[in-house]
């Protein structure tokens, strides 16, 4: 039992050796050691901060993409209106031009019928004119050979101009 049971003069030179290391160790090696460990908690903190700031750049930037997002969504519902609206001002003007084009057309051949209906009742006129003077001129001959009838086809003829005025 020796091992578990040490003699006074072991304990004391342990003891002073340990005090001696520990002052050795104190007032060499613990500086640098807590220098080291202070450098190294610094360096922590700032890899802290930084990496709060980092998070805050990204949710600064995620932020203004989506408000990018959302103004190009705007906008894009804009040009699809105003396209929109060009698109139904382009047909309309397209019915306006094409009612206008039809009605110039219309005209035109209201007017062209008018003129042919009027040439075709001028020949007409001329035809049943020439076909009145041929009978009227056969029938006055026939008729006009006798002054007495001469005279009765001129009565009836005023009568009839009278009876019409």
């Amino acid at each position: 039992m020796e091992l578990f049971t040490p003699e006074f003069g072991l304990v004391f030179w342990m003891f002073l050796v340990f005090a001696i290391l520990f002052v050795i160790l104190a007032k060499y090696a613990w500086p640098v050691i807590l220098k080291s460990v202070d450098a190294r908690a610094d360096l922590i903190d700032k890899g802290v901060t930084y990496a709060q700031e980092a998070k805050s750049q990204l949710e600064h930037a995620t932020e203004n993409a989506q408000a990018l997002i959302a103004e190009a969504q705007q906008k894009q519902l804009e040009i699809l209106r105003e396209a929109a609206q060009a698109k139904t001002q382009i047909i309309e003007e397209a019915r306006k031009a094409a009612t206008v084009e039809a009605k110039k057309i219309m005209d035109a051949a209201a007017v062209s019928i008018e003129q042919a209906r009027k040439e075709s009742e001028m020949q007409f006129r001329q035809q049943v004119s020439e076909f009145a003077l041929q009978v009227a001129g056969r029938l006055m001959r026939k008729e006009l050979s006798d002054d007495k009838k001469q005279i009765e086809l001129a009565d009836k003829l005023l009568t009839d101009i009278e009876n019409k005025n």
